[in-house]
């Protein structure tokens, strides 16, 4: 019996959306119009044994208490235990290579001591490998542990810092100043917005709000694309920090929040965009550069690099799988992105700015939506692939 191999390499919100899609509706209909002549089963690549819920990490990052590490990493071995071991399996690594014409992947262990490689092959493949972050605090880059590490050394040294320097006007820098200001009222706080304003992504209007939410908790927000060029240490303490403008700046906490790029390295330059993001030549079904490879997330050139933007990508891009390998029609409607202004922005547990779908929202409807706790009940039905418990 013929054995078709998808391997989705990437094990965040897109990765895990996807495995569980696939497992769930997908696998189950290519049985249905195809027969048990070929057997389907899912390799899910991840670099960490957990999922972290990055969405939390400012506040994660703020306090060991508010949002506490059993609640932000979530382990993956249990989360598909549902599924036979002939439908799934789980391999843990970053995947470092890529050979097209064999089809395979090389992934080397994150959790070994020594150089530990195995080989992956794919019959067909997601890419969901979703983006890096210039610090190890946002999101996960190899096993969990190291972004663990981070965050307890950040937790040891904010009680005793009394100057911090945030660099990153866009939502993780405005969140974490807006969570250090509230529990560090004592600290001298400045965000870098290194643009013209805060939230690019938002209205001038609701960029000004958020602007003054911030200056009420005494946060310094300095403009005029003024940033930092280096960092004298490489560390995150105690370091001498130089700016555009050519001075310098002692500090003793230092937070990069200025942006992402994607995990890409490992793939084929021709299929990657000038920027490294993976091509997806039909937006509308998602596959991407060459036949039989599909790209979802952060990582892919469409993304808007938002949670909406993912979890409505999952059923076409998957419809576009069951296309592919039964010749039938999609299960799906072609994705359909939203482009309209979205996005939630906590400042401090009771503040916050953003809009939903255009619609600018106060303060209180983003406390109750993400301030509050910043959704961090959507982790496990992240992992479990709750919310793609229907077709």
């Amino acid at each position: 019996m013929a054995v078709h191999d998808i391997v989705v390499v990437g094990a965040n919100f897109a990765g895990l959306g996807t495995a569980h899609y696939l497992l769930k509706h997908t696998i189950p209909a290519l049985e249905k119009a195809n027969g048990k002549s070929t057997v389907y089963k899912v390799t899910l690549i991840s670099p960490s044994t957990h999922f972290y819920f990055k969405i939390g990490s400012p506040r994660v990052l703020a306090s060991p208490d508010l949002i506490p590490f059993s609640k932000a990493f979530l382990p993956l071995k249990d989360a598909f235990k549902e599924y036979s071991a002939d439908r799934f399996s789980l391999v843990i690594g970053e995947a470092i290579s890529l050979d097209e014409e064999k089809k395979s992947i090389t992934v080397r262990d994150t959790y070994s001591t020594t150089a530990k490689n195995s080989t992956v092959r794919y019959s067909s493949l997601v890419l969901a490998t979703g983006a890096t972050a210039n610090s190890p605090l946002w999101n996960l880059k190899g096993s969990h542990e190291s972004t663990m590490a981070a965050l307890k050394e950040m937790h040891a040294s904010l009680p005793k810092a009394k100057t911090i320097l945030i660099a990153g006007g866009g939502p993780a820098g405005v969140e974490t100043a807006g969570e250090l200001a509230t529990i560090y009222p004592k600290a001298s706080i400045t965000l870098l917005s290194g643009s013209t304003r805060l939230l690019t992504r938002l209205r001038p209007a609701i960029s000004a709000a958020a602007e003054s939410q911030l200056n009420n908790l005494s946060v310094t927000v300095i403009h005029k694309s003024l940033k930092v060029v280096e960092n004298t240490t490489g560390k995150s303490t105690n370091t001498t920090l130089h700016l555009s403008d050519d001075t310098s700046r002692d500090v003793d906490i230092y937070i990069d929040a200025t942006g992402t790029r994607p995990n890409s390295n490992f793939l084929p330059s021709h299929w990657l965009t000038k920027s490294g993001h993976v091509r997806t030549e039909d937006k509308l079904t998602l596959r991407g550069p060459v036949s039989s490879v599909y790209a979802i997330g952060d990582v892919a050139g469409y993304s808007l690099g938002n949670v909406f933007d993912i979890n409505d990508a999952v059923r076409p891009m998957c419809s576009s799988i069951y296309q592919d390998l039964s010749g039938k029609k999609p299960t799906s409607k072609p994705f359909k992105q939203n482009t309209a202004e979205t996005q939630l922005v906590p400042i401090g547990p009771n503040g916050g700015v953003g809009a939903v779908f255009g619609w600018k929202l106060p303060a209180f409807a983003v406390k109750m939506i993400k301030s509050k706790d910043y959704m961090i009940g959507q982790a496990p039905k992240t992992v479990s692939g709750e919310q793609f418990a229907k077709a």
